[in-house]
């Protein structure tokens, strides 16, 4: 089978190698440099080492910005961002520029997948319209299906070969071929009945993550007034079988193309529908406001000891998870952008990331000592694995005032310091 991804981003790459051990895949996108770096045998993918892409490179997987190998495929995957927009309703211009392409080169025959989170309803509404332009009637010139990407980048344990994947599909018969195609790289394929439910599987998983992290955020801020650790409490609630407790935790925010953003394109299509989605609001409200929580803890810790206006922090981890180096809506940046708008000098530290865009301009990453040397707080925004045995005496050292702020529970206790915690007795 020849399959065709458009889209060679976080889901679109790994896919595309995934696919190119068993079929010949072109991978599609309009970004030239991506091209360019795949072409020479550089990936950019965190997941997708150099040797992943030279094993199939131009024998099973062939990169293209020309858009003409669309129509030399049977199977058509589109894997493009969907995110928001200023007023966090769904921004679909990524999924609608893909699908005006797609039409222009589709023919019989031609199965066409939608693999971007979005609403229940965005492949009948907004994909198969744009699609049917091309003269052609889904479901009976070419087929449709639906199946949500399930990557979590970083995670060596569940890949794409072993998360089950969930495909719906407009008729059977595109369902059928669908399970087929995914069926051949992936170990289990969990049909559905309809496009529909395809989509909404894929936001409810997400959803679902964001609301209990949202509560556990407000435990936290409610625990921080109450003197109580969080974490502590997470653990013993944890010593319960599994089947009655679910622990999430609690940090300076939610990150990634997911858990920011799923809740509101949710909430948009309910209220699209008459309905209004209160607790999935108020969970990306809560989720929202932790970097701000974050930056009053710093401020008031930095009174404690000086200044606020001749201050210097150091942000520990930019990304929005550990061990990674995707800074997709990462709730650090967003902290380092609240620090800067109060004219304070903020640098920061990630071994996984040497440069971020902040509204701000560009900012470099520094050496770790560097970042220390004269701040007079340190941020751990991040869990990276390193920073849990960093020398925190060499620190103190460096610093000018012995200050942490620790977002995500890197450390139980920090002699010497003064420190604050997200859901932590302060000290």
């Amino acid at each position: 089978m020849d399959i065709c991804i458009v889209g060679l981003g976080y889901v679109g790459l790994p896919l595309s190698i995934t696919f190119a051990q068993a079929h010949s895949v072109y991978g599609y996108d309009v970004q030239e440099e991506k091209i360019s770096l795949l072409k020479k045998g550089h990936s950019y993918v965190e997941d997708i080492s150099d040797s992943d892409l030279a094993a199939v490179l131009d024998t099973s997987f062939f990169p293209a910005t020309d858009p003409s190998c669309i129509e030399q495929s049977e199977f058509v995957i589109i894997c493009v961002p969907t995110p928001l927009d200023e007023k966090k309703c769904p921004n679909l211009q990524f999924v609608k520029s893909a699908c005006e392409t797609v039409k222009d080169y589709i023919r019989r025959s031609h199965i066409i997948i939608l693999e971007s989170t979005t609403y229940p309803g965005t492949t009948e509404e907004v994909v198969i319209p744009i699609l049917e332009k091309s003269g052609l009637k889904a479901g009976k010139d070419f087929g449709v299906a639906y199946s949500p990407e399930r990557i979590d980048p970083g995670n060596s344990q569940y890949t794409i070969k072993n998360t089950p994947k969930v495909v719906g599909a407009l008729t059977e018969r595109d369902l059928q071929r669908s399970v087929t195609l995914y069926s051949s790289v992936i170990d289990t394929v969990v049909p559905v009945k309809d496009i529909k439910t395809a989509e909404a599987s894929k936001i409810l998983e997400n959803i679902f993550r964001a609301v209990n992290i949202a509560l556990i955020n407000e435990i936290a801020l409610i625990f921080e007034s109450l003197g109580i650790d969080v974490w502590e409490a997470l653990k013993a609630a944890s010593s319960k079988k599994p089947s009655t407790f679910m622990p999430h935790y609690p940090g300076i925010g939610v990150g990634g193309h997911c858990i920011p953003v799923d809740p509101y394109y949710l909430a948009w299509k309910a209220k699209e529908v008459g309905h209004l989605a209160r607790l999935i609001e108020l969970s990306g409200e809560i989720n929202d406001y932790m970097p701000l929580h974050t930056l009053y803890m710093i401020l008031n810790k930095l009174k404690e000891k000086r200044k606020i206006e001749d201050a210097k922090i150091a942000v520990f981890g930019v990304t929005y998870k550990k061990d990674i180096s995707d800074v997709r809506e990462s709730p650090a940046v967003t902290l380092i952008e609240l620090l800067k708008d109060y004219g304070i000098e903020v640098v920061y530290h990630d071994p996984h990331v040497f440069k971020i865009a902040t509204k701000h301009g560009v900012i470099k990453g520094l050496p770790l000592e560097e970042a220390a040397k004269d701040c007079d707080c340190i941020v751990f925004a991040v869990d990276h694995t390193v920073f849990k045995t960093l020398d925190l005496s060499r620190l103190q050292s460096l610093m000018r005032t012995p200050i942490i702020v620790d977002g995500k529970n890197v450390f139980d206790f920090v002699e010497g310091f003064s420190y604050a915690g997200i859901g932590k007795v302060n000290l």
